[in-house]
């Protein structure tokens, strides 16, 4: 096996390590009705996953109804987990590789502690949830959750790698001092995630592990490797 070419790697989970988009497209859609809000376009929603939960409501619905809209759209969304919950194929096998190389892993989201906790749980997804909405009082695109998961596992940010699908990971990330890596198969725009700086952007898990083992790849300011040409059609 190749040798990884970060000692740590921690992952957002909405749309990287798990296929959450149906559920938040769902449930989004379900608070709108419930609540008689203005419709939202999937496009529309889909541009503010990455967010955390009360400034989505926020946005909503307006700031006096944060905590109503949540907690109505977290029951909803709990009780519809096994109808729209999806896992993505081949990160199961990833995430093992990782483990095997030696690589501390850990998951750094903007979804609550309980809720990102119960959905790894139902996808099997063994990988410690390290920072979640609750944790921080800064949150993406600035860098304190991803900080705060190097901490709880011991690790230097400059072993760090962050993975995400929004382009506030790959901010967050080299606001943290981390390498980021950014994945197309999520709720992130493509051309918006090759835009910003980072090691690579990649459309598959055969490329993402390329980029966390290969030590051919050139670790630079901004994507400039074989993996980062345009998404298939």
């Amino acid at each position: 096996m190749t040798e990884p070419r970060w000692g740590t790697v921690l992952f957002d989970f909405d749309g990287m390590l798990a296929n959450t988009i149906p559920l938040i497209l769902a449930s989004y859609r379900w608070t709108i009705e419930q609540h008689d809000l203005p419709s939202m376009t999937d496009e529309q929603i889909r541009a503010t996953i990455g967010r955390t939960l009360p400034d989505m409501m926020a946005e909503l619905g307006g700031p006096e109804r944060v905590t109503e809209l949540m907690d109505s759209y977290s029951a909803w969304q709990r009780d519809n987990v096994a109808t729209y919950l999806e896992s993505y194929p081949g990160l199961d096998g990833l995430l093992t590789e990782l483990a095997a190389a030696g690589v501390r892993v850990g998951i750094a989201t903007s979804r609550r502690r309980e809720s990102a906790e119960n959905l790894a749980g139902v996808l099997g997804i063994n990988v410690p949830v390290l920072a979640t909405l609750e944790d921080t009082t800064e949150h993406k695109p600035l860098p304190a959750p991803l900080l705060l998961a190097a901490e709880r596992l011991g690790s230097e940010a400059s072993d760090c790698a962050y993975v995400g699908d929004a382009v506030v990971d790959l901010q967050a990330a080299r606001a943290a001092g981390m390498a980021g890596i950014g994945v197309t198969w999520g709720a992130g725009d493509p051309d918006a995630l090759r835009a910003e700086p980072s090691v690579a952007v990649v459309d598959t898990v055969e490329e993402l592990r390329a980029a966390l083992f290969a030590r051919s790849l050139h670790h630079s300011d901004h994507t400039t490797s074989s993996l980062d040409r345009p998404a298939s059609t």
